[in-house]
C-alpha cells in the first residue's frame, strides 16, 4: 500500500482525511526474470538496457501503483531506458513473463514465491531496505549499485479523520496483539508477508516521509492512475 499524491480522483487530502491507525505488514518486492534470461543480475539487465535503448521491458501491476514508483525511481537512479509495462494485477505480469513476453517483473514476493521454489523465475534483486530472509542471497537493489533505493509494499489500517483517540488506542492495541500472536505470525511468514505493527504518530511519519518521497517522483514523471 502507497498513498499516491495527485492520483485518485476523489476530493481529499490522504494525509488530513484519515488517521492512521497502524502500519500492519510490508512484502519486499522482487524483480525477477524468466530462468531461461541471460540476465542474472540487475546490473546484467542494467547493461543491456543501456546497450538496446527502450527494447527491455520491466512489467508490474499498474499504472500508478507503488511498483510503478519504483520503476520510475530505478529508471532514474540508472539513467536507462527501460520500457514501464502495465498489468491489471500481479498474476498477468507474471504469466507475461513466464512467457518470455517481458524482460522482467517487478511484484511482491507472495506471488513470486512457487515460481522461484520451481526455478521457472529467477530473482535478481529486492527492493527492500536489506536482504530478506526468504532470499538471503539475493542482493538489494541499493547493493546493486543504486546507493539509497528503496521501496517498501505495505498494508496499514486507517479510520476516518478525527475519530476520537481512545477508539484509535483500542484499535492499534488489537492488531498489534494479533500480529504477536504465533499463529498469525507463522502464516504471514507463510505468505511472504513482514509483520510491522508500527502505530499512531510512528506510522504518521512514515506517511508522511513516503508522501514526499515518491510525490516528487510521481510529479515529476506525470504519473497518473487510470
Amino acid at each position: 500500500m502507497l498513498i499516491m499524491p495527485q492520483l485518485r480522483k476523489v476530493n481529499y487530502d490522504p494525509l488530513t482525511s484519515f488517521d492512521p491507525v497502524c502500519y500492519l505488514v510490508s512484502s519486499p518486492g522482487i524483480i525477477v526474470v524468466n530462468s531461461a534470461s541471460p540476465y542474472r543480475t540487475l546490473q546484467d539487465m542494467i547493461v543491456a538496457a543501456r546497450a538496446k535503448p527502450g527494447m527491455l521491458t520491466l512489467a508490474s501491476v499498474g499504472p500508478g501503483t507503488a511498483q510503478h514508483v519504483g520503476f520510475e525511481m530505478l529508471r532514474r537512479a540508472a539513467n536507462v531506458n527501460i520500457t514501464y509495462v502495465p498489468y491489471a494485477g500481479g498474476a498477468p505480469a507474471i504469466n507475461a513473463l513466464l512467457g518470455q513476453h517481458v524482460t522482467a517483473v517487478f511484484a511482491e514476493y507472495a506471488p513470486l514465491a512457487s515460481h522461484l521454489k520451481a526455478g521457472t523465475l529467477r530473482a535478481i534483486a529486492t527492493s527492500a531496505r536489506s536482504r530478506i530472509g526468504q532470499l538471503p542471497e539475493l542482493p538489494t537493489v541499493a547493493e546493486s549499485g543504486f546507493e539509497n533505493y528503496e521501496i517498501d509494499l505495505w498494508w496499514g489500517v486507517f479510520a476516518p479523520s478525527k475519530t476520537p483517540q481512545h477508539a484509535l488506542n483500542e484499535l492499534a492495541n488489537s492488531f498489534t496483539e494479533a500480529l504477536r500472536a504465533p499463529e498469525v505470525e507463522s502464516k504471514l511468514a507463510a505468505l511472504g508477508f513482514l509483520p510491522v505493527g508500527s502505530c499512531g504518530k510512528d506510522f504518521a511519519a512514515v506517511l508522511r516521509k513516503e508522501f514526499d518521497r515518491y510525490g516528487r517522483v510521481i510529479r515529476e514523471a506525470n504519473i497518473k492512475a487510470d
